[in-house]
């Protein structure tokens, strides 16, 4: 049921509200309000104020009194393969309320929102976190066979020798990749830590579902990191082959110059019109020249092209 701020404090206020009903607040840090609202009407604990306020977060997930406070990064709803296109996401649990928190929409909490409006039941707030961690483990999963299909495409034209086309989106790639393994990694450990000893207020059943997300998602990270690896062996097959390209560029290069000097030398002599020019008062000495360059030409070609094959 939807309640304004109002009847929220009575509600959440142990002597006057309903003990067998939880509540889940979400808040857009974006609004200078949100902040000023939550410390007048929450006694949430000063580790979740001080990470809202950190300039940047690592992930993490600990017990603080009867409250866990987590750091959680997720992609932003508009994700779009950017290596900035990941936001974090503060989170507070306690028995009876979940508090999240983030500056830009991420698409995890949106899908948990759109599941509570859709009317799906919750037993707990611990399983309310165990949802949002299965809809980041589906929302990497999504993004890593995306990724693959791009990285398909790129393959497909590294077979066809179209180089040019996919060194700058191969890194673009591998940087988002990277990024999200890396802020998302630390994620399920810190899960396993914590179910390690859980609170006395989760129960059995919360305990597994947040077990066994924390495993999906370990398996998504994983998969990224396979990902990862495979666009890292495309990268240096690429630079191999921008490098046997370049070489060959820089072969015929050296032969058009070494097949090209006797000529410029022979043209360079006899234009210096001076006395003794060879074949000067012939008249077919223009003719011998051309055809002995030409046999010279002809012979350093075959050499150079020679020493190439082999």
């Amino acid at each position: 049921a939807m309640v304004d701020a109002e009847q929220l404090a009575a509600l959440l206020d142990p002597a006057t509200g309903p003990p067998e009903r939880f509540f889940w607040l979400h808040f857009s840090l974006s609004n200078a309000a949100s902040e000023r609202w939550m410390r007048r009407h929450l006694s949430l604990p000063e580790a979740f104020y001080q990470a809202i306020t950190a300039p940047t977060s690592s992930t993490r997930l600990e017990q603080d009194g009867d409250a866990l406070v987590a750091v959680i990064h997720d992609v932003l709803f508009d994700f779009t393969f950017d290596p900035e296109s990941v936001s974090t996401v503060h989170l507070c649990l306690e028995p009876r309320l979940l508090v999240t928190a983030r500056l830009r929409p991420v698409r995890s909490v949106d899908l948990l929102r759109n599941a509570v409006r859709g009317g799906a039941p919750f037993r707990s707030p611990a399983e309310m976190l165990a949802q949002l961690l299965h809809h980041q483990a589906n929302v990497l999963a999504d993004i890593v066979r995306a990724t693959t299909v791009k990285v398909d495409a790129i393959e497909d034209k590294l077979l066809a020798d179209r180089v040019a086309t996919s060194r700058r989106e191969l890194g673009t790639l591998r940087r988002t990749l990277v990024r999200l393994q890396r802020l998302l990694a630390p994620e399920p450990a810190s899960l396993f830590r914590l179910l390690s000893r859980p609170p006395g207020w989760i129960g059995g059943e919360d305990v597994q579902d947040l077990r066994e997300s924390a495993e999906e998602f370990s398996v998504a990270v994983a998969d990224a990191g396979t990902l990862v690896e495979r666009v890292k062996l495309l990268q240096e097959e690429l630079v191999a082959l921008v490098g046997e390209e370049t070489s060959r560029t820089l072969f015929v290069l050296t032969v058009v110059t070494v097949l090209a000097l006797p000529i410029n030398l022979v043209a360079g002599l006899f234009g210096m019109n001076v006395g003794g020019i060879p074949f000067a008062a012939h008249g077919s000495g223009f003719a011998r020249v051309v055809a002995a360059l030409a046999l010279f030409t002809v012979v350093a070609a075959w050499f150079a092209l020679g020493r190439r094959r082999e």
